[in-house]
């Protein structure tokens, strides 16, 4: 099947290179295909975020598999017969893979013209469906397919945090919840028989002098034991498997839920804070999979075990009974007072713990600043009140397991002291549960009361992990960025900006950050931007990246309002430095390449070379390959700051923002990186944010911020004749220059005086 389309589909998704079209590689025509079928499923791929297995001239069905499950997709591949295809109806778009390494689009089947309808990939939705018999399509067809459907968890994405959604992922291992409970079931009725032989051993072996039915139920109890325990592992062994994967499953959705939430939320949170209350959801996954289950699984025994307590007395049976619901009634009294002091217990747990958090964060500014006395007296403090708490959360439990302690000796003791006494004062014999009914009364009578106890205690759990879901939800239930990370369009990027009476305030914050910004720079634009502290200079950055979109009036890049580009695809097409950036643990090539799979080599040098930092990588012991450890300690602030550039260029964005990136570089850096402005910005737009003016001498435009308003705009030399405020701040930051040209010589020190 020819895949070569007319001009305009020959270029690979990414490409935007002008000049007559030429026909895509398999690779292009692959991903187009995968991408169209995603589309149908309400999710948009960016192609940037695929990577290639080196050894594959085209990506195999196994790889995009991979891909399309990490873009919120279920994504299956299998080798299909032609009798199979041509009976598909009314399917969604199939990926068809070609043996040349391309693909095509399976639309729809055609069972009794023995046809199938295929679409070029390549091709816009309106194209004609192409008509493909048996032999044709084996020709070029290799049998395997790739089947796609929008994933639960991309719909559950956005479901809150709380039982109900905790409830549905456990229900999810309905297999394994169906084999744990047969077995459970299984598991009571071998409890059940080895006390009933045992009251047959008593009565009629011990009676009767029976050495041959002694050796017959001896065999028969070996019997039971050993199926008892090989049930016993396999039950646990498949409650270990479903509790690894609820786990994996929990662990998954809280961290890409976490790492959904908006930049504005963490800025208004403690670091420490947020974790602590996050980790709360293994104590919720602990009551799940420990308590809860258990409980559970108690009760098949419960239902089993006490017809046969009645049978045997119904007298000690009430008894029992009795006991085992004092218990709970005692459990449900201290309910409430428990869990205040559980929960104080825990926001106390919360609060130190951000005290440590906080401690390791900054222990450079600890150290340098000799704080470790005022921090260890915070950190006593705040020991001091979780040991408090802890105490009299300790104290208040110790209650009512005091007065639980007589009743459960009662069921363990008394029952048996009531029902000797019975039997000894029972002459007729009629009622009397006898020797061998007593023990086997006493062995299975404990395990009535161990169900019930846990059930009322589960009560009490249950009020504890409704407020540790609770601390969970106050964080992931918070809005997230998934629906804009995931949705929206994704169209080239040039450069061009508008702001259109942009207006923005922070929430709670008197006055507009932004007030009425009203401005537009064409594609290719060095743009500076100065003023006052305060001025709202980050918060012009801040809209453009992305991080807030809730303003009003109109923020277009090339003609669009950007809260309708994929939030996804407009940060990879922007390069942002910041102040103060933050390098992960690797090598300085990990870090320059950062979140850019299948860049080489090459590019990282490249981008390196842009951002002058070549010539200090390359003189540390393994180049590229030097490990930066944790908080960048091995290498200077300067070096850092050039490191950051280099990442922000490696993916050579359209736009660059720089904010504030050259304030923490010392002259030397700060020279090279201004040297190479010309360089970075060529092709590209480029906003700086600086205070030093010196740096944006050379920008085409420079914007004049003042209380969050448009003060002017211009180049510099037509800003510093006629703004006011630009002229102040050149005047200061350049005073010593006007001074050293207004002074005369330097007088002589009189000598002798």
């Amino acid at each position: 099947m020819d895949q070569r389309n007319d001009a305009g589909y020959g270029s690979s998704p990414d490409s935007h290179a002008a000049g007559p079209a030429k026909a895509p590689d398999p690779m292009t025509i692959r991903l187009r295909a995968a991408m169209a079928a995603a589309k149908y499923h309400g999710i948009e791929l960016d192609p940037k975020t695929f990577q290639a297995e080196a050894s594959e001239r085209s990506p195999s069905p196994a790889t995009l598999v991979r891909w399309m499950d990490d873009q919120g997709l279920v994504a299956k591949g299998m080798h299909l017969k032609w009798r199979y295809l041509v009976r598909m109806h009314n399917t969604p778009p199939i990926v068809l893979m070609f043996k040349d390494g391309s693909a095509g689009l399976f639309m729809s089947a055609d069972t009794h013209r023995g046809v199938v309808w295929l679409r070029d990939p390549m091709g816009g939705e309106s194209d004609p469906l192409v008509a493909v018999d048996e032999l044709r399509l084996s020709q070029v067809w290799t049998g395997d397919v790739l089947l796609l459907r929008r994933a639960r968890a991309g719909v559950e994405a956005e479901a809150p945090v709380d039982i109900r959604w905790l409830s549905r992922v456990v229900l999810r291992e309905k297999s394994a919840l169906r084999d744990i409970t047969l077995s459970s079931m299984v598991l009571s009725v071998l409890t059940i028989l080895p006390a009933l032989i045992i009251m047959q051993v008593i009565n009629k072996v011990v009676g009767q002098h029976s050495l041959a039915t002694l050796f017959s139920i001896t065999m028969i109890l070996v019997v039971l034991t050993f199926y008892e325990t090989l049930l016993s592992y396999a039950r646990r062994e498949l409650v270990l498997v479903m509790t690894a994967r609820i786990d994996s499953r929990i662990s998954i959705h809280v961290f890409n839920r976490l790492l959904a939430l908006p930049l504005e939320y963490f800025e208004r949170q403690q670091a420490g804070n947020v974790i602590g209350r996050v980790m709360q959801i293994y104590k919720v996954r602990d009551f799940m999979t420990g308590s809860l289950l258990r409980t559970f699984l108690d009760m098949f025994t419960l239902v089993m075990i006490l017809p046969l307590l009645f049978f045997l007395s119904s007298t000690l049976a009430w008894m029992t009974l009795a006991g085992a619901g004092a218990i709970g009634l005692i459990v449900v009294i201290f309910m409430g007072p428990v869990s205040y002091y559980i929960g104080r217990v825990t926001a106390a747990e919360m609060a130190r713990g951000s005290v440590l958090y906080e401690s390791i964060a900054g222990i450079r500014t600890l150290k340098t600043l000799a704080l470790e006395p005022a921090r260890k007296q915070e950190w006593d403090e705040k020991t001091a009140e979780v040991t408090r708490w802890k105490l009299a959360a300790g104290r208040m439990s110790n209650w009512p397991q005091t007065i639980i302690m007589p009743i459960e000796m009662f069921i363990s003791r008394g029952v048996l002291l009531v029902g000797a006494y019975l039997a000894v004062t029972d002459t007729t014999g009629t009622g009397s549960v006898g020797a061998g009914g007593l023990v086997a009364f006493m062995m299975l009578g404990g395990r009535v009361a161990a169900p019930l106890v846990g059930f009322a205690k589960l009560l009490e759990d249950f009020t504890e992990v409704r407020a540790s879901l609770s601390e969970v939800g106050s964080v992931l239930n918070n809005p997230t960025e998934t629906r804009a990370l995931t949705t929206g369009m994704r169209p080239k990027i040039v450069g061009g900006l508008s702001f259109v009476d942009v207006n923005f305030s922070y929430p709670g914050a008197p006055t507009k950050a932004l007030d009425g910004v009203d401005f537009q720079i064409p594609p290719g634009t060095m743009l500076g931007v100065v003023g006052r502290s305060g001025s709202g200079k980050s918060t012009l950055t801040r809209l453009l990246q992305g991080v807030s979109r809730n303003y009003s009036g109109y923020l277009k890049l090339d003609g669009i309002d950007m809260r309708e580009i994929n939030l996804n695809h407009l940060r990879r097409s922007f390069g942002v430095v910041l102040q103060d950036n933050f390098l992960f643990r690797g090598t300085v090539r990990d870090n320059i390449t950062a979140g850019r799979p299948g860049l080489t080599l090459d590019d990282v040098v490249r981008a390196a070379r842009l951002a002058g930092a070549e010539e200090f990588i390359e003189r540390m012991p393994a180049g590229y390959e030097t490990f930066i450890e944790e908080g960048s300690t091995n290498i200077s602030g300067g070096q850092k700051q050039r490191l950051a550039i280099a990442r922000a260029l490696i993916s050579d964005p359209k736009l660059l923002i720089l904010d504030e990136a050259t304030s923490a570089l010392d002259p030397e850096s700060e020279a090279l990186v201004n040297a190479n402005l010309a360089r970075i910005g060529k092709g590209r737009t480029m906003v700086i944010v600086s205070h030093r003016l010196s740096s944006l001498v050379d920008c085409d435009q420079i914007l004049v911020m003042e209380q969050g308003k448009v003060d002017d705009i211009g180049p510099h030399n037509v800003l510093v004749e006629r703004c006011a405020i630009y002229r102040q701040l050149w005047l200061q930051q350049n005073r010593h220059m006007n001074a050293d040209r207004n002074a005369g010589p330097a007088p002589m020190l009189a000598e002798g005086d």
